[in-house]
């Protein structure tokens, strides 16, 4: 049974930093991509970023060039976030791909205050 735990989350000060981590278990399989995806009150999930086994990485434009994602090895992802605003503030979820199954954490809480 695969499962995501993140950690990482908190409140920060706006124009502050935050560092998500992502760690898949039970499995040695390497999952093709990794991802976060983020969900604030009464609005859509959506895409944050995500990387491939390659290393190929894809960003939000609302996100880019504030915060970067890594993969430590093949199954842990990191996300970087600097200059963090109001806006930011959401439930952030990791989200794991291996072949056809997909994998979601549990939501870690990210809170921006002005």
């Amino acid at each position: 049974q695969v499962q995501l735990v993140e950690s990482g989350g908190g409140l920060v000060q706006a124009g502050g930093s935050l560092r998500l981590s992502c760690a898949a278990s039970g499995t040695t399989d390497s999952m093709n991509v990794m991802g976060w995806y983020r969900q604030a009150p009464g609005r859509q999930r959506e895409l944050v970023a995500t990387i491939s086994r390659s290393g190929t990485t894809n960003y939000a434009d609302s996100v880019k060039e504030r915060f970067t994602i890594s993969r430590d090895n093949k199954n842990t992802v990191d996300l970087q976030m600097n200059s963090l605003k109001p806006e930011d503030t959401a439930m952030y979820y990791c989200k794991a791909v291996r072949s056809f199954d997909q994998y979601w954490g549990q939501g870690t809480q990210v809170t921006v205050s002005s």
